[in-house]
């Protein structure tokens, strides 16, 4: 069904997508080995609404690789597809198919995506015995979301920039666009959206967190998946998003605002809004591989497009190397793909004015076009020193899952890391494994170990000991065991080597004794964390005591089991408090947020070493027979020099013990005394003082250390 009269002209190859003009429209897109082309334009947005098929030719509408028309009068709100026709040849890698429909790889929108059929997109005859060589003669052009024509100048920024906080001085908070607010506790009028995270502003201030690192948001298709939740009956989803769609558009189902466009000046409300109130945004962004999959998935854009160009092949090029763990794995250091990269994260930086990003599986992007891993990735190093992203966060997951792990060895330069070494070594130490307090001390002053080699500093290290992929912190100390059968795997999936410890229990109790003890791990996680150098990172709920039910893979489960049950606010606010309270501890003290590693030597001002470590006794450690005490002495006057400003002394105490021990305390400086800051031992609201109101001792040497507890004494005049 035909609509419209238009007139096409030869348009312009640059910008790539499609970009309004002063009189219409300029379409643009990429492919190598397309023998033609065609621009789809819908009349709307209804199933089997009318279009107009415009095949763009290769001499008029075509410079080198690049296919482009520009048709005057379209407007913002336009819909678009494309078909591409070239050769079906899966042996070689390439598997075009003008049957089906393809998304524009820069589409800053795209229709609703709720009743895509994927089995429809399919550009093989799934019923075939030829499988994936078969070829599919159905069309799916009413089957496919649509592309939207987006007026990126069509919105009040309101002077806003990014705020790009220093790295240093920075706490992140992990969290789901979603299932921050879908619970009926939310208390929120637009719950599961854009808007329900501005009307957690306030929350967000009095927790004290600087900058929001959100899950994927791209536009990705939660009905990818085909299995069954066993305990419920109900079809399990893509609930964390890690199967991207489209890389340039917000997905469209987290915005409140569901008119055309919506959803991106939703997604812009929200970051401008983030950002009055002092919030950083950090989108986690999924460049290893997309949601066309295997060879076997469906056929919706880049595999339509030019498959041997995006894509890393097999040596047999009808199969995908695979080392996302999810079909396919993007060919990130092809010179076309990483230019898309980079103008994706300038869009990100520029149009959406977002603060950094978390590359998922970043070691894919370290791999060369034949699956190996190199020295010096064109892609990391054109990010790290691209003058656009100069001062934006880049953070790597620095693995994959074709068993690359370069954690302290991340190439490109700037680079942060999430680190799991540092993660690990924490939860071991706190569940008394032997040996640990060499690993504790460690972690503690910034992972020189894996970050002084290579000239980077200790807030390079993104230290967490959650996030959304594992037990929650309440699960971390609740479980001895992932619980992850509704997840419809027979519990096989999911990591089985968590270090958790369940304290006696396993699972919830109605012990107060033992949910004590368990506030009180908690306590000990989260001070160990604010007191370490490096970047902070908490998991979002984990202030609140929010529990996945022992489910450490939730990334299926858009249910109960992964948002925020907002009543724990009430329930559990002595936690919250101390939470809050242990992040403003480490945000007002900057030998905390030093640029530099400890050295261990004296420094100008006094004979003090920077840093000094003891056993319980006062005595230096003997590492090898250290198992669960240690404590140190970290000298802030070194502050002045290295973080800006002097700050107090601190002796710092650990027991992961059973028992309670006295530990012997060092001498103050000069006319200073000891006052106690936290003590996770003792209950709310002793087990952290506020500035001002810290704890004279009752005795000046010993300090009675209770079982499973961490001690901060800080150096005052009294």
């Amino acid at each position: 069904m035909a609509f419209g009269n238009f007139i096409v002209e030869n348009g312009k190859a640059l910008p790539l997508g499609a970009a309004l003009t002063t009189r219409g429209v300029n379409f643009s897109i990429f492919s190598r080995h397309a023998r033609s082309i065609t621009l789809v334009i819908f009349e709307s947005s209804l199933p089997d609404s009318g279009y107009t098929k415009i095949e763009l030719d290769t001499y008029k509408n075509k410079t080198g690789d690049i296919w482009h028309c520009h048709i005057p009068g379209l407007t913002a709100g336009t819909l678009y597809l494309y078909q591409v026709d070239g050769p079906y040849l899966p042996e070689k890698g390439f598997r075009f198919n003008a049957h089906k429909s393809l998304i524009d790889p820069y589409a800053k929108a795209l229709t609703d995506l709720s009743g895509w059929d994927l089995r429809a997109s399919l550009g093989y005859n799934p019923d075939d015995p030829a499988t994936d060589l078969s070829f599919s003669y159905q069309d799916d052009l009413f089957n496919l979301p649509r592309c939207m024509v987006i007026d990126d100048a069509d919105f009040d920024w309101q002077g806003d920039q990014p705020l790009n906080y220093p790295l240093r001085f920075s706490v992140l908070y992990e969290t789901h666009v979603k299932g921050l607010t879908a619970h009926p506790s939310s208390g929120v009028n637009h719950p599961g959206t854009y808007r329900g995270v501005i009307e957690k502003i306030p929350f967000f201030k009095e927790l004290g967190i600087t900058s929001i690192e959100l899950l994927p948001i791209h536009e990705f298709n939660e009905r990818e998946h085909s299995r069954i939740n066993p305990r419920t009956g109900e079809m399990l989803v893509n609930y964390w998003g890690y199967s991207t769609v489209a890389f340039f558009a917000p997905k469209g189902s987290y915005a409140a605002d569901q008119s055309p466009g919506g959803q991106v000046r939703e997604f812009k409300e929200m970051v401008r809004e983030l950002h009055k109130a002092g919030l950083e945004v950090i989108l986690d962004i999924v460049f290893n591989h997309t949601a066309e999959g295997s060879e076997r998935g469906p056929t919706f854009c880049f595999r339509g497009l030019d498959n041997t160009i995006y894509y890393t092949l097999d040596g047999n090029k009808r199969y995908y190397k695979n080392y996302s763990g999810c079909g396919n794995t993007v060919n990130c250091n092809n010179p076309v793909v990483r230019t898309f990269i980079l103008e994706c994260l300038h869009y990100w930086v520029m149009e959406m004015h977002v603060d950094g990003f978390r590359f998922d599986l970043g070691s894919i992007l370290g791999r060369d076009q034949d699956g190996g891993l190199m020295e010096n990735p064109p892609i990391l190093e054109r990010i790290a020193e691209d003058p656009i992203l100069r001062h934006t966060k880049i953070i790597a997951e620095a693995w994959d899952a074709g068993g690359a792990y370069q954690v302290g060895w991340f190439p490109g330069g700037r680079w942060a890391e999430w680190n799991d070494r540092y993660r690990d070594d924490i939860r071991r130490y706190w569940r008394e494994e032997p040996k640990q307090t060499r690993h504790l001390a460690t972690r503690l002053s910034g992972s020189s170990d894996l970050y002084l080699r290579d000239g980077r500093k200790p807030f390079h290290s993104i230290n967490f000991i959650t996030s959304h992929d594992g037990f929650t912190l309440k699960d971390l100390v609740s479980y001895n065991a992932k619980h992850n059968e509704e997840n419809g795997e027979s519990n096989r999936d999911g990591n089985d080597n968590n270090y958790s410890y369940n304290n006696g229990f396993e699972g919830p109790s109605t012990n107060p004794v033992l949910e004590n003890i368990r506030e009180q791990m908690l306590k000990n996680f989260l001070a160990t964390l604010m007191v370490s150098l490096g970047t902070p990172m908490i998991l979002g709920g984990d202030e609140i005591g929010r529990t996945q039910k022992g489910n450490n893979n939730a990334y299926c489960q858009d249910n109960e089991i992964s948002w925020y049950d907002w009543s724990l606010l009430e329930k559990n606010k002595n936690l919250f408090r101390f939470a809050k309270e242990i992040i403003a501890f480490r945000l007002r003290h900057p030998g905390f947020m030093r640029p530099e590693f400890y050295t261990g030597r004296d420094g100008r001002y006094n004979a003090m070493p920077d840093i000094s470590w003891f056993d319980e006794r006062g005595n230096p450690p003997d590492w090898d027979k250290l198992d669960t005490c240690l404590a140190l002495r970290m000298d802030g006057s070194k502050a002045e020099i290295l973080a800006d400003r002097d700050d107090n002394d601190f002796f710092i105490m650990f027991n992961a013990g059973e028992k309670q021990i006295p530990f012997k305390i060092c001498r103050t400086p000069i006319d200073k005394k000891w006052v106690r800051a936290v003590d996770t031992g003792l209950p709310s609201p002793d087990d952290i003082c506020a500035s001002g109101n810290e704890q004279p001792l009752a005795h000046p040497d010993i300090y009675l250390m209770k079982a499973k507890s961490m001690v901060v004494l800080i150096s005052k005049h009294l």
